[in-house]
């Protein structure tokens, strides 16, 4: 179960790595488009842009619907849920010692 959800974090965080890719799921936050309609804003062709869109499938961010030769994109957002509990797991984690080191540095100063 561990490694599953190792390798799920694995291939959401990859596929945020990119630029292209963070863009393109930003524009799937407003709206379903196209792979031609996802391509445009950038000098990619869309076979490249094709290839993005796979990295985002397998990261399980991004639902392709194929409507004879057009395919729709449209957002999954549960796995950005799971990459956000995550962060917020080491968020914690480092606020925690941060405040720690901070409370012992005020108590040197004081000393």
């Amino acid at each position: 179960m561990v490694e599953e959800l190792d390798a799920r974090l694995d291939a959401v965080f990859h596929a945020l790595a990119d630029p292209t890719r963070r863009a393109m799921l930003a524009r799937l936050g407003e709206r379903a488009s196209s792979v031609g309609e996802l391509a445009r804003p950038f000098p990619i062709s869309l076979a490249a842009a094709s290839k993005h869109l796979q990295v985002l499938e397998r990261a399980g961010l991004v639902r392709r619907e194929v409507l004879g030769r057009s395919h729709r994109c449209h957002l999954e957002p549960a796995p950005l849920h799971a990459g956000a509990e995550w962060l917020r797991h080491y968020r914690q984690f480092w606020t925690t010692r941060l405040d720690a080191l901070e409370q012992a540095l005020q108590a040197a100063d004081t000393a």
